[in-house]
């Protein structure tokens, strides 16, 4: 059996696998694509709908059949939340998930750090790599509850109270994207274009490690790479699932909507430069006001995903650079 920590993986074998987390928890399911959305309401499984494409929840056991999940379905991250919608996480035990195959046969536990005051955690998630499956340690808090992570993962929330039992579903899926309606995309783009750069777009993977960055950074009420966790945003961007050739961050704390944020960025050449890098194409932010002085802490993250392409340029630049280097020598 396989003890993980945050970040870590282990391949799964063929067939359904359980995934149990003992304790005052409710758990869900994201199931989303190589984009990070969901495509459509029966993809975020949770107490109120237990069932989806192979998917199925009972009580604290999540279990995942990979072939039977729907048409492109590439992964599955799996969420906890305080049973008790008064709770934080950090009033409890550190969740501990236990994964086991068909036949009961323990194949890993992952128990992450204590969480901080956030109420929703992403545990792991499993993911499909190749022709086969693994799992992922995650571990990353989330400051905007199960409804602001739906939301995020392209799940338009139309109630944010706990349904009763027996009434419908609150979610339904939006087929517009997975990222905050802010505006935010668009004053970037719209930066961006008066400096002749492309636009980027929103990835859910970055949204999602923005948003446990800025959490993560309101609680320790300082700004930081690394939080007090021992978290550094890079890894938040990793441990999402986002595998990246180039990552630039923007970590901000003072402006308290996205056209002073984007004001913010363009004052300085250190900042406007990140902003109007032309390499980037994807994106992901997030903002969270904590502390006595309710101060609003933004993470804006710029990405280049890893692709065989771009890891075969970098790497011919390496070479050219080198050896330049050694000619000169």
């Amino acid at each position: 059996m396989s003890e993980l920590v945050p970040g870590g993986n282990t391949p799964l074998p063929g067939g359904p696998v359980s995934l149990r987390v003992p304790g005052a928890f409710d758990v869900s399911a994201l199931v989303t694509d190589d984009g990070g959305k969901v495509g459509g309401d029966e993809d975020f499984v949770f107490y109120n709908q237990p069932d989806a494409p192979g998917t199925r929840l009972r009580g604290d056991t999540l279990t995942v059949d990979p072939a039977r999940l729907r048409a492109g379905a590439t992964r599955v991250t799996v969420v906890v939340s305080c049973a008790d919608p008064g709770t934080v996480l950090n009033a409890l035990p550190s969740p501990t998930l236990r994964v086991a195959d068909a036949g009961g046969r323990a194949l890993a536990r992952f128990t992450p750090p204590r969480p901080g005051p956030e109420t929703v955690l992403l545990l792991a998630e499993l993911y499909r790599r190749g022709g086969g499956w693994k799992l992922r340690a995650l571990g990353q808090g989330y400051a905007d509850g199960l409804a602001g992570l739906a939301r995020d993962f392209g799940v338009e929330v139309t109630d944010e109270s706990r349904p009763e039992p027996g009434t419908a579903p609150a979610p339904s899926a939006r087929s517009s994207g997975s990222a905050p309606d802010d505006g935010f995309l668009d004053l970037v783009n719209s930066a961006r274009a008066a400096a002749g750069s492309p636009p980027v777009r929103a990835d859910s993977r970055l949204v999602s490690a923005a948003g446990a960055h800025s959490a993560a950074m309101a609680a320790a009420r300082a700004l930081s790479v690394e939080t007090r966790d021992g978290v550094a945003v890079h890894q938040r961007v990793v441990s999402a699932g986002f595998a990246y050739l180039t990552v630039g961050e923007h970590l901000v704390s003072g402006p308290r909507t996205p056209a002073e944020f984007v004001a913010y960025c363009l004052r300085t050449e250190r900042t406007r430069r990140t902003l109007h890098d032309a390499a980037f194409t994807h994106a992901g932010w997030a903002h969270v006001t904590g502390g006595p002085a309710g101060d609003t802490f933004w993470t804006a993250l710029w990405a280049v995903p890893l692709t065989p392409d771009g890891l075969a340029r970098t790497a011919a630049e390496v070479l050219t650079l080198t050896n330049r280097e050694r000619a000169g020598a």
